[in-house]
């Protein structure tokens, strides 16, 4: 039973993780068609679990147990688009500043640890000395 869940599971990931969760549908105004591309990943997670707790000594068990569970994540963003004109194809990134302006803060905060770390470091290694 558990079996034939999870490879239900796979064969639906495997249907829908083609090419066209990546390129979107081709628009075209006159003689130019722009095409959306995305960045999409997916995580999925299964878990079972079995067992039998025996406090008699018999051979019979006690008590028995079970479980199972799982769970996923579809995740699709936004990375580009193609536009495809008479004088030829280009890229146009699409620049996501949230993700620019996180990892300014973390670098920020970062450095801000580290450099705090080391002058602490540094007063307790001069307090230490004898006079």
């Amino acid at each position: 039973m558990v079996g034939e869940q999870i490879m239900q599971a796979m064969t639906t990931i495997q249907e829908v993780a083609s090419v066209k969760q990546v390129f979107g549908e081709p628009k075209t105004v006159g003689d130019r068609t722009v095409i959306p591309v995305a960045a999409v990943s997916y995580g999925f997670g299964f878990g079972y679990g079995r067992g039998t707790e025996r406090t008699d000594g018999q051979t019979t068990p006690a008590r028995e147990g079970g479980g199972g569970g799982g769970g996923g994540q579809v995740r699709a963003r936004p990375v580009a688009v193609l536009e495809i004109t008479p004088e030829g194809t280009r890229v146009e990134p699409i620049v996501d500043v949230s993700r620019i302006a996180l990892a300014g803060i973390a670098l920020g905060a970062w450095s801000v640890f580290w450099v705090s770390a080391t002058i602490r470091k540094v007063a307790r290694a001069r307090g230490a000395r004898p006079a």
